[in-house]
């Protein structure tokens, strides 16, 4: 990238995403991609001062550094809190009042880098609400400094999150053995954080790659992909651990495993924690996205509640979330989303939550959940295809002319039968297809996946 006037237009297409932006360091993000898109974000939010946060990849600081210069440049002062999970970052914001920005690429690997960004009380930022116009400044030519440059400063808040989160989950009861993959990203720093301060040693912890490592030396940190789950599942089994807990790189997702060493999909943990906020806060809207289990919408009707259907992506279910006024929200891709955590997605918010319900109970992980998981799923799978449009031309024209499916467009395709369902999206961050399925039973779900999965990878 050219150290000065206009930056490759098609580069920034390719890197500014739907709800982010994603890519390669240093071909497709550097450091000065980083201070050009921190000038532009203070042109187009006109925040006064922006808090800034990072992960632990190697390009990260660097990133978060010139990030912080070209905001200061435009005349915002600019708040470094260091090394944080995005949702501290999220935390920051709203606590302190202030737009944000977090460096990281979440669960891609190590050669990726990216930035979250959001308007003050952590509002997200997505293309059609300032994303696009922070990537056309950024394609233009170099801003003019402002008459002032705001001040740099630091300011640690990792304690103020930790009691915040504890504060809405509170974990009381039983004492809870717990095994906790950090995957070596930020988990890392925020578990002890937050489940040291439980106290009264109401929780053993078993910490797996807790050490900070942007390169992710043991597995990917992307608990979504069965493979990095794996050393989890044995360790709980060899600990006798009551439950698992699996984060992402910057540790906004969460994933359960519990004491047999089995997933837990996460539309079960979105019923669960459903069922919480609804029994704390009688007849709310809960927002499902469309790819989660049929179970949580049929559990919050039959809770009091009112289920709310989004497509996938933490910008739609946030701005669903302000229409609806809903308590709650959660993926199947793992994010968990909270009205009182300024509706945005905390994985360990998520995590107290089943800590919290199975600390309440004197039975196993498996037999709290058993009344939340009622559907097969497939889990996500993805596949690489070269013409995405051809694929899901032939899929609507394959399983849509079917007596009895209907087709809906909200995201992707979604094809949905009296006794199974899936949905086939196109990825927002990566050249992928994601499929999802359930079935009334195994067999059902096992079929219609494998029927669509021979169409997508033909």
């Amino acid at each position: 990238m050219a150290p000065s006037g206009t930056l490759d237009p098609s580069n920034l297409t390719a890197v500014f995403k739907a709800y982010d932006v994603r890519g390669t360091v240093p071909d497709q993000l550097d450091e000065e991609f980083a201070r050009r898109v921190g000038a532009a974000f203070v042109q187009v939010t006109g925040a006064p001062t922006v808090v800034v946060g990072h992960d632990m990849r190697p390009s990260s600081p660097g990133m978060a550094g010139a990030f912080a210069q070209g905001a200061a440049d435009q005349g915002a002062d600019v708040v470094l809190i260091g090394l944080a999970s995005t949702d501290q970052l999220y935390f920051a914001s709203g606590h302190l009042g202030h737009a944000g920005a977090m460096f990281t690429a979440s669960h891609n690997p190590a050669q990726y880098n990216g930035i979250k960004m959001c308007r003050a009380n952590a509002v997200p930022i997505g293309t059609d609400t300032g994303l696009a116009e922070i990537r056309d400044l950024v394609a233009g030519e170099e801003p003019a400094p402002a008459t002032r440059t705001g001040s740099i400063t630091e300011h640690d808040v990792l304690a103020a999150y930790a009691a915040h989160v504890l504060s809405l989950a509170p974990v009381t009861g039983r004492r809870l053995k717990l095994v906790v993959d950090a995957g070596n990203g930020m988990a890392g720093l925020t578990a002890p954080a937050v489940f040291d301060r439980i106290g009264a040693g109401a929780v053993d912890m078993v910490p797996m790659y807790f050490e900070l490592d942007g390169t992710f030396p043991n597995h990917e940190a992307n608990p979504i992909d069965a493979e990095t789950l794996v050393d989890l599942q044995a360790r709980v089994v060899a600990e006798q651990a009551d439950i698992g807990l699996a984060f992402d790189g910057d540790a906004d997702r969460c994933f359960l495993v519990d004491e047999t060493g089995r997933a837990v999909s996460p539309s079960t943990l979105t019923a669960l924690i459903a069922d919480r906020e609804l029994a704390r806060v009688p007849g709310s809207n809960v927002i499902h996205n469309l790819i989660t289990s049929k179970a949580v919408p049929e559990i919050v009707a039959e809770k009091g509640g009112t289920p709310v259907r989004t497509r996938v992506g933490h910008s739609y279910i946030k701005a669903t979330m302000a229409e609806t006024d809903a308590v709650f929200g959660g993926e199947h891709s793992g994010h968990f989303y909270f009205r009182d955590f300024w509706r945005a997605d905390s994985g360990m918010l998520a995590a107290l939550h089943a800590l919290a319900a199975l600390a309440g109970t004197d039975v196993t992980l498996s037999e709290l959940l058993a009344e939340y998981e009622r559907y097969p799923m497939s889990g996500e799978i993805n596949s690489t295809v070269a013409d995405q449009a051809a694929v899901l031309a032939e899929l609507r024209s394959t399983f849509g002319a079917r007596p009895g499916v209907t087709i809906d467009e909200l995201d992707g395709l979604t094809f949905d039968a009296a006794d199974w369902w899936f949905n086939v999206r196109a990825s927002n961050t990566e050249p992928l297809l994601r499929l999802n399925v359930e079935g009334k039973d195994e067999a059902t779900m096992a079929r219609v996946r494998d029927e669509a999965l021979a169409v997508i990878r033909r």
